[in-house]
């Protein structure tokens, strides 16, 4: 062989540099590459044209920022609390202290600080997070349709065999369909992934003594499906029922969908990664005291792995207002920071977190001014949220609030601004008008901004 030749193969390998090219062109050392990081590159570069998803933790009940994503160090007691801060992995950005490995690991995330809206109610901060409208005149009434819902509505299905958007376990006000129809509401999960034994799907269990063989066509699929038969609605079209039917044998008869939703599958260390002690080992302790949501963000990693748009994982009840501290010092900050980062790890070691935009926040913030009960209470007026992945750049601060944590200081955003960098990064136009139930045409957003200092 020539000098000639061999230098054009060792170029040829190069162009197209995968494991065993490495190996064969003995370059792996010299590179400076350690084989863990060629089989990181590998994964990343098989995710490049995935679809995008997103992952939304909604710490339902509402987050004290200032006792976790925006310290007040300085503020006089009863303003910061009874927690300390910690110094992060980025110069410049403290946490509360008892987030000690989301600060190790804060270049992979960051912060947004100067969050706001106008509602202290619950339910209906769920709807302005979850769509960008003020709610209808009950508190529970969805009468504009959820991020999820428009998703399933414009992008449709990543993966035939998977429905486009789940909420992980049951949906929260403002997670309907509203006018785009009973096609467009989230599956829900229903079961709880930390619950003893093997983890099953309700929704679409077969009734008892009837099988697949008994069930025959799918047209006869309701006679033989519990939930359906009882919670199809029956004002909705045709097309959606179809829609139901086929998701329902989808899920029964699909390895992939199956699969997806089958916990079983993840080995005992990732899930104690994440905060779990095996439901069927009656000595082990649950290490860190979690509760089932650590599990469901698993399962969430698993379903925007097989190919499901978006994720809603129901993370509540962050509603502290007696004995606060006492909560979140003995459950909540331990469990979230353990869950949180162990999610964002998982995703970057499987090459999805590019792919994957994990949001996390609830309806709102706790009062700045600790109350007599040692607890704070609901604050719409300002507070945080964590974003990761999608392109996200880690380590940054956007915003920021006041000496007391009680307004914006510096560059105010909205959820509808939120809302709108999670649409951005999903593909979905929200320029695009749906018609509601008057046929009157609706914006998929009233108002919004990408927030761009993030990339």
């Amino acid at each position: 062989m020539s000098s000639a030749t061999g230098c054009s193969d060792f170029r040829g390998t190069l162009a197209h540099p995968d494991r065993r090219s490495f190996v064969k062109a003995g370059i792996l050392g010299a590179s400076g590459l350690s084989l863990s990081e060629l089989f990181r590159s590998e994964a990343k570069a098989s995710t490049s044209s995935r679809p995008t998803s997103v992952i939304i933790l909604w710490m339902r009940g509402g987050p004290s920022h200032i006792d976790m994503w925006d310290p007040k160090p300085d503020a006089p007691v009863e303003i910061r609390g009874e927690f300390g801060t910690i110094d992060t992995n980025v110069p410049g950005i403290q946490l509360g202290d008892l987030l000690p490995m989301s600060a190790k690991s804060m270049d992979k995330w960051s912060i947004i600080r100067s969050l706001n809206h106008h509602d202290a109610g619950h339910s209906t901060g769920d709807q302005i997070c979850f769509t960008g409208y003020n709610p209808g005149s009950s508190p529970d009434e969805n009468i504009h349709p959820s991020i999820g819902s428009v998703v399933s509505k414009q992008l449709g299905d990543a993966n035939p065999k998977l429905p486009p958007y789940v909420m992980i376990p049951r949906m929260v006000p403002g997670t309907g369909a509203a006018y785009l129809g009973v096609a467009h509401k989230p599956f829900e999960t229903q079961a709880d992934p930390a619950n003893p034994g093997p983890f099953r799907l309700p929704n679409f269990s077969l009734a008892s003594g009837v099988t697949l063989e008994q069930v025959g066509d799918r047209r006869g699929l309701l006679t033989g499906f519990d939930r359906i038969r009882r919670d199809m609605d029956n004002s909705g079209q045709l097309h959606a029922m179809d829609r139901f039917q086929q998701r329902a044998w989808d899920v029964l008869t699909s390895p992939d969908a199956r699969d997806a939703f089958d916990l079983d599958k993840e080995p005992i260390k990732l899930r104690e990664r994440y905060g779990f002690a095996p439901a069927f080992d009656p000595k082990a302790s649950n290490r860190c005291g979690c509760p089932s949501w650590s599990q469901r963000m698993l399962l969430a990693r698993r379903l925007v792995e097989a190919g499901v748009r978006l994720v809603t994982v129901d993370l509540r009840w962050w509603d502290t207002h007696v004995k606060g501290f006492e909560s979140l010092r003995q459950g909540f900050l331990p469990r979230w920071d353990r869950a949180y980062t162990a999610l964002i790890e998982d995703l970057e070691s499987r090459g999805l977190l590019d792919s994957t935009l994990v949001l996390a926040w609830g309806e709102f913030g706790r009062t700045p001014k600790v109350n007599n009960d040692a607890g704070r209470d609901h604050y719409p007026n300002v507070f945080s949220a964590a974003i990761a992945g999608g392109g996200v750049k880690g380590g940054r601060v956007i915003g920021s609030s006041d000496a007391k944590g009680a307004f914006p200081k510096a560059n105010p955003k909205s959820p509808q601004d939120v809302l709108e960098t999670v649409y951005h990064h999903l593909g979905v136009d929200t320029s695009i008008n749906f018609n509601n139930t008057t046929g009157r045409p609706v914006p998929i957003l009233p108002s919004g901004k990408r927030i761009d200092e993030l990339y």
